[in-house]
């Protein structure tokens, strides 16, 4: 009989809050975490403004010389673990450290720090370069750091896949688990990315949103006015665990992870498949490893990110599965309020996911004013309704044609 899957703990750092509770408190009052840069002087660039976290202090979660020698995104991703930890009530000791792994995923990594030192190279010379350089800028270091400072020596990995590394990691995760290498596994990701060389990248790309004027409404998702994402950061983290582990320590359990998917469009290193078969491909795999239908489902979270391409090819992949319009579930865009965490999106996702099946609440898609003809789902425009939700998915999508859908249900 196949292992089950739960989530037992969960931890996040959002611009909407620096914790579930006040994330969820923030989502239900369809609050914006988008305002001006302030991290750096953005003067000259073209997009002025993200999702940061305001007043993050990682001396609260590490100690002082551990966070001289980190990156921004290693501590958020510390941060988000701690209260994961401590809401799941796993303690990890000598009698369980081998079974507890660690899978936390990062797109981009210490994009900050490698910025800082290239600055130093340029003008103190190669012999300034921090000793700390590479192991604060490599991907992996959130995962390694967590793994050092929670104990946890079973297995680890850091998953990078673009916008869907997360999500990836927290499917990995669940499939680790029911394979039976891993009792219980502290998976997420982190992202800090509102650098200026990460501001600037994306601008070449014209991926982002830059209206200046109105940074609070400027994530559209599924709007006719939508021009592009907007950069945020922070971390999610969840606790896995299997079920008969997560029972015999009378854990809370919080959902269970049904399924999860990947696939590949095998077609664009920055769009969607026009078509959305690879997005659908990708949840139809999910719902049937999952024993479930369509008709199963009763919220999407998608990975909207206001872009003028994507959005309408989520849609329409939606469509395919769920067999129109009419029949689909209610849809929403997360992004539209803490912007797109990158690498961690896919956890504060599945985060919010799972909040909304404790809450029966679908939560809202925000600043959906004029919608596109293309798009034309119930995207729970504005404001949060209740709901009876059992079974959701979310879903992710990487640049290079990444595809991955999470089925989450309720524990029954």
């Amino acid at each position: 009989m196949e292992r089950r899957v739960v989530v037992t703990g969960m931890g996040v750092v959002s611009p909407l809050g620096q914790s579930v509770p006040e994330l969820w408190q923030g989502i239900i009052e369809a609050r914006s975490g988008m305002g001006p840069i302030t991290l750096f002087d953005p003067t000259g660039f073209d997009t002025r403004f993200a999702a940061e976290v305001k007043g993050f202090d990682p001396t609260q979660h590490m100690d002082r010389k551990e966070a001289r020698r980190t990156d921004r995104f290693v501590q958020l991703a510390v941060a988000a673990t701690n209260e994961a930890l401590r809401t799941s009530e796993l303690q990890i000791t000598e009698a369980n450290r081998d079974e507890v792994g660690v899978f936390i995923a990062s797109g981009i990594g210490g994009i900050g720090t490698l910025s800082e030192q290239i600055e130093v190279l340029r003008s103190r010379g190669p012999s300034r370069i921090s000793p700390f350089l590479i192991p604060a800028m490599i991907t992996n270091l959130a995962t390694g750091q967590v793994s050092i400072l929670s104990g946890a020596r079973g297995p680890s990995y850091c998953v990078t896949s673009a916008c869907a590394s997360s999500a990836h990691a927290l499917g990995e995760a669940a499939e680790t688990i029911k394979r039976g290498w891993a009792k219980a596994i502290i998976v997420g990701g982190s992202e800090a990315s509102i650098t200026p060389i990460g501001i600037a990248g994306f601008n070449a790309m014209r991926a982002l949103s830059t209206r200046n004027d109105s940074p609070a409404t400027a994530c559209r998702p599924f709007d006719s006015e939508r021009d592009g994402f907007v950069m945020g950061e922070g971390a999610a983290t969840l606790i896995l665990e299997d079920l008969e582990y997560a029972l015999g320590r009378g854990a809370p359990i919080l959902a269970e992870v049904a399924s999860y998917a990947a696939t590949s469009d095998a077609y664009h290193i920055s769009s969607l498949s026009e078509d959305g078969e690879g997005v659908a491909r990708a949840i139809r795999l999910a719902l049937g490893r999952a024993g479930l239908q369509p008709s199963d489902i009763d919220y999407i979270n998608a990975h909207a990110t206001s872009t003028p391409a994507g959005d309408p090819v989520e849609t329409a992949a939606i469509k395919q599965v769920f067999g129109g319009r009419d029949s689909a579930p209610p849809v929403s865009a997360s992004k539209s309020q803490f912007g797109h965490l990158l690498g961690a999106a896919g956890a504060i996702e599945t985060i919010v996911s799972i909040l909304a099946m404790q809450h029966n609440t679908l939560p809202p898609t925000i600043n959906l004013q004029t919608p596109d003809a293309a798009c034309d789902l119930d995207y729970v425009p504005n404001a949060a309704r209740p709901a009876e939700l059992n079974v959701v998915i979310s879903n992710s999508f990487g640049f290079g044609g990444h595809n991955v859908c999470v089925v989450l249900r309720r524990y029954v």
